[in-house]
């Protein structure tokens, strides 16, 4: 790394470990108050401390420079960062499904815990995310065990090999439309993305003279981890385990689907006249360079340069002035989500902002006028 050029944030990094932390950290704060009401302890540092912090400490739109990318690349310190996730994720969610079964909550309480570890389970789909565009071999199994807690085993399939060609088309599930509400978008990204990943899994198996049942499906590798982890689970804390464990995944799997909903909204690759797609860009994803909610979140939020250049490593993605910028970061846009009236209020005027008023270059829900 040239002497000259210093990563700023390289002690900050540790921050990331936050998230798939907070049911540990809710645990501790139970354990010394002895009030169950600190299983709310995830909801709250997600939707109100981040954001806050956010505000408070501001955006960051500096750039490493090309000269210090291999050098970032390959220090190991970035992936000890990134492995340090799963053992604390796969704890949580071991504590909290003792919680749920082996002490007394009342059921606010319980939706408390559900969340909290639901979004550490979240968390774990993003760590996913990161593990699965690696080229290593075993970095493929890392992503696939951060996906059993959320029982998305398919997470891995789809978006590696069909968001990421389909990304900001009217055929991705994962891309929301202008216009279209989260609630709207929810099972359609959800049964989209299971359907398109078995097409993709089908069609490449068969290539290979395999049926899809094969042990080699890289969906049946996913849910299968899920099916050990939940039966070791239920084996150990007895069968209250599962609605738990089915809570809380739910959650985890909403709040990626919550991310997915905000990362392209709106957002359309166009076709030449030949009908061929034009390469995704960094104006197909809304980015957001929120200081804290990036370093917890392995800069997820620098979606931008993430679909121009998938390989890229978390530490290295960069900031454009060209994408398209969220006001906020993620912790302050989700809950928005939920309510379309104030998330069209928020964003439609940016979607048209970003095409100078021609939502007719805007991916637009069938039903928009």
């Amino acid at each position: 790394m040239p002497a000259s050029w210093i990563d700023r944030r390289r002690h900050w990094w540790p921050a990331s470990l936050v998230v798939p932390s907070l049911a540990l950290i809710a645990f501790g704060l139970v354990v010394a108050t002895g009030s169950a009401w600190f299983w709310w302890t995830g909801a709250v540092v997600i939707y109100g401390l981040v954001p806050l912090l956010d505000s408070w400490v501001g955006v960051d739109t500096h750039n490493p420079p090309e000269s210090a990318i291999e050098a970032l690349e390959t220090d190991p310190y970035y992936r000890w960062i990134l492995l340090a996730t799963l053992p604390l994720q796969l704890a949580g969610t071991v504590v909290g499904v003792w919680a749920a079964t082996s002490t007394d909550l009342n059921p606010l309480q319980w939706i408390g815990l559900a969340i909290t570890v639901g979004i550490v389970s979240g968390a774990g789909i993003n760590t996913a995310h990161e593990w699965g565009h690696k080229r290593a071999g075993h970095a493929h199994w890392l992503a696939k065990l951060s996906l059993a807690p959320a029982a998305y085993g398919h997470f891995y399939v789809e978006h590696n090999r069909g968001h990421h060609r389909n990304v900001a088309t009217p055929g991705d599930p994962a891309s929301a439309r202008l216009g279209e509400s989260f609630w709207a978008f929810l099972p359609r990204t959800i049964l989209g993305g299971i359907g398109s990943a078995w097409r993709i899994e089908s069609e490449r198996l068969a290539a290979q003279g395999r049926s899809v049942w094969s042990l080699h499906n890289d969906n049946l590798q996913g849910w299968a981890m899920t099916l050990v982890l939940y039966a070791a689970l239920v084996a150990a804390f007895g069968w209250m385990a599962l609605p738990f464990l089915i809570a809380q995944a739910a959650y985890g799997a909403s709040l990626l689907e919550a991310v997915n909903y905000i990362e392209h909204y709106g957002l359309l690759r166009h076709r030449d006249c030949g009908g061929r797609l034009e390469r995704c860009g960094p104006e197909h994803s809304w980015n957001a360079n929120q200081i804290v909610s990036n370093l917890m979140l392995y800069q997820l939020q620098r979606h931008s340069d993430h679909h121009a250049n998938p390989r890229r490593s978390y530490q290295t993605l960069r900031h454009f002035g060209d994408s398209p910028q969220l006001p906020a970061g993620y912790g302050a846009l989700i809950p928005l989500v939920y309510f379309p009236p104030l998330w069209f209020a928020l964003m439609n005027p940016r979607v048209r902002a970003h095409y100078r008023g021609d939502l007719g270059r805007a991916n637009l829900q069938p039903t928009t006028h």
